[in-house]
């Protein structure tokens, strides 16, 4: 099978090409897996920490690659779940022991033994994956398979962004930064909590509008000062000043969320700018997202599917996959990325 695979840890400042375009054996289902032919995978800002060495080591060579949509193409012994040519998703979650005290408590996201697709095992820039059949998720009927693909990371991490708000119908919500996580979190919030305002930070003048053409009641740069303090802000940029900025616009014992797997270094002195009593006094609150769990995965499809909640994305062939992930590093970003595998007539 094709795949776009990456070898070694390298700067896309230096190099542009880091995925190589290679032949690789398809792998064969074990037992309670499921062999994927993959229509489309999504482009992910954790790829550009992953290619950069901002990650703990991926395995390598590795197959990036964690929203990818498919049809099952064959089942491993003792499976159940799906039967074949099911249309499904695999998302950042591969697997996680499913023992431990976070796995039982339905946080199989802090499991230390949880497998990132795509980093700990191969991912969905090829022509076929497998995974275990209870981390790969039904794709609702309402979605095309590149509608659906950034509903498995952004969409997802967002969702469970939203849950660690602890929002309201009627609370006040920001968010900083807008791009492929934040789009889908302001059309879920428009559709949960109708009465919720939501307020929206960004760089560029052309995703404020796009925020305010999506329902948002404000829109400015991050340094901006909003019309009123915030309940709740969730943070979606990889950079520290936009979460310094964010916590002085938080209303007393208001919460940050930070929707980052990491934050960059090239910024970091801005934390010198962070003032006790500006920014964290009167029990505000900084909340951290750490992946998804499967449940978030599954909840969130049929919530999306049931407020037609469908994400603005471009479309690039498998091989373009580095073109894809340099504009993605170049800020040139209108909702999702995502990369075309196999054509199917869930595409159209």
């Amino acid at each position: 099978m094709k795949a776009m695979m990456l070898h070694k840890i390298a700067s896309l400042e230096e190099n542009k090409h880091p995925l190589e375009w290679v032949e690789i054996p398809v792998p064969e289902p074990q037992a309670g897996e499921v062999l994927i032919k993959v229509s489309v995978c999504g482009v992910c800002h954790t790829e550009l920490d992953e290619i950069e060495g901002r990650l703990p080591p991926p395995k390598l060579p590795v197959v990036l690659g964690h929203q990818v949509v498919g049809t099952v193409e064959k089942l491993g012994n003792v499976t159940s779940k799906f039967t074949m040519g099911d249309r499904v998703g695999v998302a950042w979650i591969f697997s996680a022991c499913g023992t431990c005290r976070f796995c039982k408590e339905g946080n199989e996201n802090l499991c230390d033994d949880f497998l990132a697709t795509g980093k700990d095992v191969n991912g969905g820039y090829a022509e076929y994956m497998t995974v275990p059949e209870k981390y790969a998720h039904a794709i609702p009927e309402f979605f095309s398979d590149a509608e659906a693909a950034p509903l498995l990371c952004a969409g997802a991490i967002g969702y469970r962004s939203v849950q660690l708000t602890q929002i309201k119908g009627g609370d006040t919500l920001g968010l900083t930064g807008f791009g492929a996580s934040a789009h889908l979190v302001l059309k879920m919030v428009k559709f949960r909590y109708p009465n919720t305002k939501i307020y929206v930070f960004a760089r560029k003048e052309e995703e404020r509008r796009f925020a305010e053409e999506l329902g948002a009641v404000w829109a400015g740069d991050t340094t901006d000062v909003p019309p009123e303090k915030l309940q709740a802000i969730i943070d979606t940029t990889p950079a520290w000043k936009p979460m310094v900025e964010a916590l002085a616009h938080l209303e007393k014992g208001g919460r940050l969320v930070i929707n980052a797997i990491r934050k960059e270094e090239g910024d970091k002195d801005y934390l010198a700018k962070l003032r006790y009593q500006d920014h964290l006094w009167l029990e505000k609150e900084i909340k951290t997202v750490a992946n998804v769990t499967s449940i978030d995965v599954a909840d969130f499809l049929q919530l999306a599917a049931q407020a037609k909640i469908k994400p603005q994305f471009q479309l690039f062939p498998l091989k373009e996959a580095n073109k894809a992930l340099l504009e993605l590093k170049e800020k040139h970003v209108r909702g999702a990325k995502v990369l075309q595998v196999y054509k199917t007539s869930c595409t159209d």
